[in-house]
C-alpha cells in the first residue's frame, strides 16, 4: 500500500437509499485531491434510514475495500452522511449581554448556546446548529463578530434535528466495519457545499438533491444556510412506477430508467422502442420508449410541485433570484430541467460537484454531490481544528515564555 499520513486522508461516507459510495481525499494545499471511489448497490435502507443492520453493514465493507484498494491505504475514519425523512430544520435566535463591550469567543460560545437552547423531543438530537447572522446592538448582518465592540450580541441560527436511532444506526453500522465516525453531516449540506457557488448562496438559491429514497432541499441566502426540509419521495420511486408499470424486475427498470428515461415526452421520437425484460421467466417484450416517458412524467411533476410547495409554504421564492440547482442521481434525466423551470417559476441548472481534484472525473455526476460535499466538510472540519491546536500552542509557548521573563526580572 502506498504511504499516506493518516491526518493528511479524509473520507466521505454517504449511505444512500440506492447506492452506498467512500470516497477518499488527500488533502493538498490547495484542495483536496480524490485518490479512491468504492461504490456499492446500497441494501438495507429505506428513504435514507437504516432498516437492516447486517445488510447494510456489508454494503458498507464492500464500499471501503474497493475504496482502499484503489487509494492503497486503510481507511480508519469517516465522515458520514445523514438524510431521511425524520430531518427537521428550524430557525432560531439568541441573545446575550456583552460583559466587556467587546465580542470574545466565550461571548460567541454563549450567544451559540442560547440559540441552541430550544426544546426538543426526547427521541431526537440535534445534528447542526448553523451560523445565519450575528447582530450586535442595532447593527446587523454580522458574520464574523469576533472583537467588536457592543453591549448586546444576538445569533440567528438554523438547527438540524433527526431521529437519535438513525444517527446511533449509521455510526454503529460503521462501527461494525471497523470505522470511526469523525462527524455526521446532514447529506443537502454536504452536496450544497460540492455544487453551489459562493456568488449562487450570497445571491440566493435552492439546492434541490433528488436522492434514491428522498429529496432533500436546501435554501442559502446572503452567504448562509436559511431553511432545510426533505420531501419523502426520490429516484427509487421512479424505478418502482418503472417495475410496476412496464411489469418488470427492480434492477432491469432501474436499468431502464438510467438508459432510457426521459422527464418530458416531446423529447422522445414517436418510433423509439426499448426492450423490456419480463418476470417469471416470460420473453422479453419490445414496447414504444413513449410509455416509459409517460410513466417518468407524472412522479417528475410530483416532485416539483411539492418543492414548490415547500418554497412558497416557507415564502422562500423571493430570497432565491439564483435559481434551483439540481443534484441527485435523477438530475440527470433528460428533460428535468425543463420539467423543473416550467413548474418552479425559477432558472435551474444541473449541479456537478468541484472543488476537488485528482481522480475528480470519476466522481463529475450529480450523484457523486454529497460523497464530494462530506470530504469537503471534512477538510473544512480538519482545517479547523489544526487551527485551533496551533492556537493554544501558541498561547502556552507564549505564557511559558512569559513567565521564564518574569523569573529572569525577579
Amino acid at each position: 500500500m502506498a504511504r499516506h499520513r493518516r491526518d493528511s486522508l479524509v473520507v466521505g461516507l454517504d449511505i444512500g437509499t440506492t447506492k452506498i459510495c467512500a470516497l477518499v481525499a488527500e488533502i493538498k494545499s490547495d484542495k483536496p485531491e480524490i485518490i479512491g471511489v468504492g461504490i456499492t448497490p446500497s441494501k438495507g435502507l429505506r428513504k435514507g434510514v437504516v432498516i437492516n443492520i447486517e445488510a447494510t453493514v456489508q454494503s458498507i465493507r464492500k464500499a471501503i475495500d474497493d475504496a482502499e484498494e484503489m487509494a492503497g491505504c486503510k481507511i480508519q475514519t469517516v465522515f458520514a452522511g445523514i438524510a431521511g425523512s425524520h430531518i427537521r430544520g428550524f430557525n432560531s435566535h439568541g441573545i446575550v449581554a456583552l460583559q466587556d463591550r467587546e465580542v470574545k469567543k466565550e461571548d460567541v460560545e454563549r450567544v451559540m448556546a442560547a440559540a441552541k437552547a430550544v426544546a426538543i423531543p426526547i427521541d431526537r438530537e440535534v445534528i447542526h446548529v448553523l451560523p445565519q447572522t450575528f447582530i450586535i446592538d442595532d447593527q446587523d448582518g454580522i458574520k464574523e463578530p469576533l472583537g467588536m465592540s457592543g453591549v448586546r450580541l444576538e445569533a440567528r441560527v438554523h438547527i438540524v434535528t433527526g431521529a437519535i436511532t438513525s444517527a446511533q444506526n449509521i455510526v454503529r453500522s460503521a462501527q461494525r466495519c471497523g470505522l470511526i465516525v469523525e462527524d455526521i453531516v446532514l447529506e443537502q449540506l454536504a452536496s450544497a457545499n460540492a455544487v453551489l457557488s459562493e456568488d449562487e448562496k450570497e445571491l440566493g438559491v435552492a439546492m434541490v438533491d433528488i436522492g434514491g429514497g428522498t429529496t432533500d432541499i436546501a435554501v442559502f441566502a446572503k452567504g448562509s444556510i436559511q431553511h432545510t426540509s426533505v420531501i419523502p419521495i426520490g429516484g427509487q420511486h421512479l424505478t418502482n412506477d418503472i417495475a410496476v408499470g412496464l411489469r418488470t424486475p427492480q434492477e432491469s427498470a432501474e436499468e431502464i430508467k438510467k438508459k432510457y428515461g426521459s422527464a418530458s415526452a416531446v423529447l422522445i421520437g414517436k418510433d423509439e422502442v426499448i426492450e423490456v425484460p419480463s418476470i417469471g421467466g416470460r420473453p422479453d417484450r419490445i414496447l414504444r420508449r413513449q410509455i416509459l416517458s409517460d410513466i417518468l412524467e407524472p412522479r417528475i411533476q410530483e416532485i416539483f410541485e411539492l418543492v414548490a410547495e415547500a418554497l412558497n409554504r416557507e415564502g422562500l421564492k423571493e430570497i432565491i433570484p439564483s435559481g434551483v440547482v439540481l443534484t441527485g442521481g435523477s438530475a440527470m434525466l433528460p428533460g428535468v430541467v425543463e420539467a423543473a423551470e416550467e413548474i418552479l417559476g425559477l432558472p435551474v441548472r444541473r449541479g456537478i460537484p468541484h472543488h476537488v481534484g485528482g481522480l475528480h472525473h470519476l466522481v463529475s455526476h450529480p450523484s457523486f454531490a454529497t460523497a464530494v460535499g462530506l470530504v469537503l466538510y471534512g477538510e473544512r472540519e480538519r482545517e479547523m481544528r489544526h487551527a485551533q491546536e496551533e492556537a493554544a500552542t501558541l498561547y502556552h509557548k507564549v505564557k511559558r515564555r512569559m513567565g521564564a521573563w518574569i523569573q529572569e526580572m525577579i
